[in-house]
């Protein structure tokens, strides 16, 4: 989704797509992030067992709205600014997350992504204030993100596919 997500940027930035269809990909962002919040909390014992993703699902439901109020009301910059907020906090949940759960393993792509989220957060709330990056910009942010996603799935598919293995007594 975020390597999609990436390419429609790019796609609409060389097009010079209008503001409102940029703004609805940007709110778009943290509302696929809760929807995958919920989804990795889902399989790994519920919202319940899983308080970090619980309140990053709803933080990210919520900057979804905050942040098409501020592109309405105060351009890119209010939307830079919301999108970098919610980077910083959802970084660190994210981080808090893949501590808490190391002992699964496979969480240290989970745990660089929410750091690389967290600093690119500061970063982006700090560029609101002088001239705000466009949403082209932002799409390394995604793309990191993406490809942090895809590394920790396969570890996990790698490292399950291996588990199964060995309890079935082959190698």
């Amino acid at each position: 989704m975020a390597f999609g997500w990436v390419a429609l940027v790019v796609l609409l930035s060389q097009l010079q797509a209008p503001a409102l269809l940029t703004g609805v990909l940007l709110v778009l962002y943290p509302a696929w992030d809760a929807a995958a919040n919920i989804l990795d909390a889902q399989r790994s014992g519920g919202l319940h067992a899983n308080p970090g993703q619980r309140l990053n699902a709803l933080i990210s439901v919520a900057t979804a709205v905050i942040l098409a109020v501020a592109l309405v009301l105060r351009g890119n910059a209010g939307g830079v600014l919301v999108f970098g907020l919610w980077a910083l906090l959802s970084g660190l949940l994210q981080l808090y997350v893949g501590i808490r759960r190391r002992q699964l393993g496979g969480q240290v792509f989970m745990m660089i992504s929410g750091g690389q989220s967290a600093l690119a957060g500061v970063i982006m709330t700090i560029q609101a204030f002088g001239k705000a990056p466009t949403i082209a910009q932002l799409a390394p942010y995604a793309a990191f993100g993406g490809l942090y996603f895809l590394l920790a799935g396969l570890r996990l598919a790698f490292r399950r596919t291996r588990t199964e293995t060995l309890q079935h007594g082959q190698t």
